[in-house]
């Protein structure tokens, strides 16, 4: 399997024409596994991991059986492919990945199927063959072309929708907005989580053209309904528990006779016992987040305050991908931090920790560059450390603070996908 898996990685997706005919004739061989299961489909530009995290925890705490698939992942890859809230064990993720790597050898892998789409197909026929209840997918990227959009969902649900892959899915909050609502089916309910009224006006227009019911969350569901043991911080997160409240809410009126949900207030254990590392993650003296771009630095930044850091009181450990807005992620920032420890991510796309450092200089923050992670950790001490600017980055800063919440022996971790992420704008 690792051969396949680094052939795949090896893949270039841009230069290739986006469509769904590939991921459609891969799952035809396979017999369509997307139809043997109940979706619920998740897209937006940030929050949408947190909320599939969100739905997992309070459906598997009804007791029914889930399914989750999410992108990308922190450390391992059988992280995005969960069962009942769990990462497939290797065996079984090399069982499915077999039968894709046959089916596209068969196939002669033409047309060419990206890594990003065979992986869905994996995740498609874990799905089928378990049967959960639900499989909650979480878009990769936009929503109307992305290999997620031929499931077959019970209801779809947007998250907040900021400027981020502009090259990909439009300039505007509007045309991003009308990219991920490229999900919405009809007949189908979409739920829609905090956002902009013009985004708000884009989403209920599709919807409206397709007959599907439209529900904003904001409308169903409230901030005073999340308990107070929520295991998720972050203001940003209360607002994806909300969206999550209300996406459950909507199922239960439209799934009660095949499943016993609460009609209105969730047991505060589901809140609980979420899990979605490394967004705004404590440990010990450290924050560990994924933001990496505006939008979550935005919402990081808020967070921050609501926390009261004082104004330059935090050391920051950063890495970024060079195709990201560097300079706004860290002028939101720069108000909170005093000195700047900048490191390379483990990705081909990286900035180079002499380059982060000058963009942190050029916020306004003295920094110096360091040679790894372990080096900066190890120069913040026991300062009040954010460490930030990438999901990959957020997973080394778990495996190094010892706070990765699964085990170890997983064989197939990033290392072996770096090529893939490279190609790929997560």
């Amino acid at each position: 399997m690792r051969d396949f898996l680094a052939e795949l990685a090896a893949r270039r997706r841009f230069g290739m024409k986006p469509g769904l005919d590939a991921i459609k004739s891969v799952c035809a061989e396979l017999g369509d596994p997307q139809q043997k299961f109940r979706a619920i489909h998740v897209a937006g530009t940030n929050g949408k991991g947190a909320v599939c995290a969100i739905l997992d925890s309070c459906l598997c705490a009804t007791g029914l059986r889930t399914g989750r698939y999410t992108s990308p992942h922190l450390v391992a890859l059988n992280e995005r492919f969960c069962l009942n809230g769990q990462p497939l064990p290797d065996k079984t993720l090399e069982k499915y990945a077999k039968i894709v790597e046959n089916a596209l050898r068969k196939w002669g892998l033409s047309p060419e199927i990206t890594f990003f789409e065979a992986l869905t197909a994996v995740g498609f026929l874990a799905f089928a063959e378990a049967r959960p209840d639900f499989a909650i997918l979480e878009c990769g990227l936009g929503g109307r072309l992305d290999a997620t959009n031929i499931c077959s969902p019970a209801i779809c649900v947007i998250t907040r929708i900021g400027l981020d892959h502009c090259d990909w899915l439009g300039d505007t909050t509007e045309k991003i907005a009308l990219e991920k609502a490229g999900i919405i089916k009809p007949g189908v309910p979409i739920v829609l989580g905090k956002n902009e009224p013009s985004v708000r006006a884009v989403v209920q227009a599709s919807a409206a053209s397709v007959g599907a019911p439209f529900v904003y969350a904001p409308d169903i569901a409230h901030e005073s309904e999340i308990p107070g043991d929520f295991s998720l911080a972050g203001t940003f997160n209360r607002e994806n528990a909300v969206t999550a409240l209300a996406a459950l809410k909507t199922l239960a009126q439209i799934a009660k006779p095949v499943c016993n949900f609460p009609s209105s207030t969730l047991l505060p254990s589901p809140f609980s016992k979420v899990v979605w590392p490394g967004r705004f993650q404590r440990v010990g003296n450290f924050i560990v987040d994924g933001a990496h771009n505006p939008p979550a630095a935005k919402a990081l930044a808020a967070t921050l305050r609501e926390e009261e850091c004082k104004d330059h009181s935090l050391s920051l450990i950063a890495g970024f991908c060079g195709d990201k807005d560097v300079g706004q992620v860290l002028s939101l920032l720069a108000p909170f931090v005093r000195r700047g420890l900048a490191v390379r991510i483990d990705n081909p796309r990286s900035l180079s920790a002499d380059a982060a450092a000058a963009a942190m200089r050029r916020a306004g923050i003295d920094s110096s560059p360091c040679t790894s992670l372990a080096e900066a950790i190890k120069a913040a001490g026991d300062d009040s450390t954010l460490i930030c600017g990438s999901l990959f980055l957020a997973g080394e800063a778990l495996v190094e603070l010892d706070a990765y919440p699964w085990p170890m022996e997983r064989r197939y971790p990033s290392e072996l996908l770096r090529a893939a992420a490279a190609q790929r704008p997560q």
